[in-house]
């Protein structure tokens, strides 16, 4: 490859010394590489990707911003409701790992512009269904899921090819602040959109401008090729292949390894596995909160007789307007606070990012736990309780990901970041939605219909979240035990 050639050349002229130090049995020296780019350009190339996910998760949370009138417009149960976020999931996390493959081996910056002006344009398309046409509308969704998975896939491994370990910590925290603000953006901009025009279709429109503004950014500052932190160790490890396979004909065939064996081998990383199961729960109670907690607190205030029942064309979107910043506050605090965190323990104990993660997702749990019990008594308790257990959740996003970078290779960190897409989503939040609402059915169905029980069967399937927040503080402790025996390995 010419890219691999150019960095074999360049590593040769650079470690000179390589040769005399193998032939001693020490280690090759230290290599760097100065890119051809400042520091700006980086700065440049973050604040994109950081405006393209804000987009991404604005996308993915409209619908449950408006999900009362789409549940209206439909006539669909809470199952069938469910079932929009479940398709979207199932999608992105299907979608993953062949961004995975793709993103680890092909040009990151095509990758991420085609699939920017994919869901873009899905997400406008889908502002002119019907009622008649509910398959169309979930089928949109899903579509929209292929485009954001490109995006999640890929664009924090950029972000890892630009900065050192160091410096990534800080980088990726402020990367995933926009997961919190994209998603309470997409919160209010649904509810703003559906209140102002009277029309919740108008709440696809917003999306797509900004999207063709994030593209164009793309093209114009992003480095069509981006050179890659190791790409020196990479050439002085195809430079010792090529060492001892001589006059072999496919020596470069040899210096890569599939994608199946990039598959076994973070399968065997205790930390990874522990790590993305922890995360899998983190999604689980995630999704299930961003799909169903503003119907389930708008139904909490029914049952208590403070808001009437929505019988008009537009309905209440109160909670979600308080849901979304509530999202937005926490999920900044909560990045900033896991990250300073980490920060500093890290200085004392090589475990402490697995050790917040545990702790912070017991707290949530917990505090998650006392807010479904005091919905139908006091509201203002119930808002209280959930902002600390969103907080406590966001504590976790940029440690996760740290923690994958660093106990796995480089050149499998598109892989991992695709796999680990893979499992919590189908594990997680691609079935939470649709779960919580089969169960609310199920409870609803054996009672008789009332608004006492619609909320009470909200409240009821909520407390799985609980439970589960709980088998993820736990997987992250296993995570602990394993993650320095990993780390050193993934750095030799």
């Amino acid at each position: 490859e010419d890219e691999d050639t150019e960095l074999l050349l360049q590593a040769l002229l650079e470690g000179q010394n390589y040769g005399a130090a193998a032939a001693e049995g020490t280690r090759c020296p230290s290599v760097s590489v100065t890119r051809n780019y400042p520091a700006k350009r980086d700065c440049l190339v973050v604040a994109v990707l950081c405006f393209g996910n804000l987009i991404n998760f604005i996308d993915w949370f409209i619908v449950p911003g408006i999900l009362l009138d789409i549940q209206k417009y439909f006539g669909l149960s809470d199952g069938k409701a469910g079932l929009l976020q479940t398709v979207f999931t199932l999608c992105y996390m299907l979608a993953a790992p062949i961004f995975g493959y793709l993103g680890d081996r092909y040009n990151r910056k095509i990758i991420l512009g085609a699939g920017l002006f994919f869901w873009s344009g899905v997400t406008l398309g889908s502002s002119f269904i019907t009622e008649s046409h509910y398959r169309i509308f979930v089928l949109s969704r899903g579509l929209v899921g292929i485009g954001s998975a490109s995006y999640s896939t890929i664009a924090p491994t950029i972000i890892a090819d630009l900065f050192e370990e160091g410096k990534r910590t800080t980088v990726l925290s402020i990367f995933y602040i926009f997961i919190p603000v994209g998603s309470g953006c997409g919160y209010m901009l649904a509810a703003a959109m559906a209140k102002s025009t009277g029309d919740w279709h108008w709440a696809f429109r917003v999306t797509p401008c900004m999207g063709g503004l994030a593209l164009l950014l793309l093209i114009l500052l992003i480095p069509h090729r981006i050179q890659r932190r190791t790409a020196v160790h990479r050439a002085l490890s195809i430079y010792g292949t090529i060492q001892e396979a001589d006059e072999k004909p496919d020596v470069h065939r040899t210096a890569k390894t599939t994608w199946c064996q990039d598959v076994g081998s973070l399968v065997k990383n205790c930390s990874f596995v522990c790590s993305s199961l922890g995360l899998t729960a983190m999604a689980f109670v995630t999704g299930a909160l961003g799909m169903w907690m503003p119907l389930f607190l708008y139904r909490a205030q029914v049952v208590q007789g403070t808001v009437p029942p929505c019988l008009q064309e537009s309905c209440n979107s109160s909670n979600s307007l308080i849901f979304g910043g509530i999202t937005i506050g926490t999920g900044i605090l909560g990045i900033i606070a896991g990250a300073e965190a980490a920060r500093r323990l890290r200085k004392r104990n090589n475990k402490a990012d697995p050790l917040i993660c545990a702790t912070s997702m017991f707290i949530s749990a917990l505090c998650l736990y006392i807010a479904l019990m005091v919905a139908q008594t006091n509201i203002l308790s119930t808002f209280i309780f959930i902002a600390f257990g969103e907080l406590f959740l966001s504590v976790n996003w940029a440690v996760v990901t740290d923690i994958l970078l660093y106990v796995v290779t480089p050149r499998r960190q598109s892989t991992a970041i695709a796999l680990q897409i893979l499992v919590s989503h189908l594990l997680g939040d691609a079935g939470s939605p649709y779960l919580i609402g089969v169960i609310s059915n199920a409870i609803q169905a054996r009672n008789i219909p009332s608004l006492q029980w619609s909320f009470r069967s909200m409240q009821y399937s909520f407390v799985t979240c609980a439970f589960v927040g709980v088998f993820g503080g736990g997987f992250f402790l296993l995570t602990s035990f394993y993650i320095e025996e990993d780390r050193k390995e993934a750095q030799s």
